[in-house]
């Protein structure tokens, strides 16, 4: 049986062009070479018209609400975050408080960013990531940090960034594979499940047909 992981790659950015959408762009290309993904991206400016004034799901229209349920229902997420005065933007922040407390549990997540410059790399550990631990998530052990060097003209332009990427996909590819395979269990499981019962030949006697 074939199957893909359901992939919403969320961006951040606020911006068009973004430099968080490259990024993200990057890893999804090059995890897409390993592992079979069916990708969805959701970028935040999109959303921006309805999100900000929405205090529940029930205020938003539904193009806004179709994001937050195909985040929600995913199979593995990659989240980008521009840093803005050390912080991911508050836009970002509040799309996942709109997210059900009990949607994520055990979602693979993969983090990214993007700032001005090296100083702000810990924004994945002491921001995203207790975020996505708040949701039980099962965040990625690595993620990845550019700056406005590493990204030039729309393009990954440093060496070091390129190895940064492929060290992700790398030790990311195997968690990946795995939770793949249990999906690929749990459906076969529920179509078996779903299948009539095949009589069995002292129910066919009884019922006066030849096993």
């Amino acid at each position: 049986m074939s199957r893909s992981l359901k992939t919403v790659i969320v961006n951040g950015s606020l911006s068009r062009p973004s430099r968080t959408r490259v990024l993200l762009d990057a890893l999804h290309a090059r995890l897409g070479q390993e592992l079979p993904l069916q990708a969805q991206v959701i970028d935040l400016l999109d959303l921006q018209p309805h999100l900000g004034a929405a205090l529940s799901k029930n205020d938003l229209p539904p193009a806004t609400l179709q994001a937050i349920e195909a985040i929600e229902q995913a199979d593995f997420l990659i989240v980008g975050a521009p840093v803005f005065r050390a912080s991911l933007p508050g836009l970002l922040k509040h799309l996942f408080d709109l997210i059900d407390l009990d949607a994520l549990q055990g979602t693979p997540v993969l983090l990214a960013a993007t700032g001005g410059s090296p100083r702000h790399a810990l924004i994945l550990d002491h921001q995203l990531r207790p975020l996505f631990g708040f949701f039980s998530a099962l965040t990625l052990p690595i993620g990845v940090y550019s700056t406005p060097e590493d990204i030039q003209d729309g393009q990954v332009h440093s060496e070091s960034l390129r190895q940064r990427i492929e060290l992700t996909v790398q030790l990311s590819a195997p968690v990946l594979r795995g939770a793949l395979q249990q999906l690929v269990q749990a459906q076969t499981q529920a179509e078996a499940e779903a299948q009539p019962p095949v009589p069995e030949a002292a129910d066919l006697a009884l019922a006066g047909q030849p096993a």
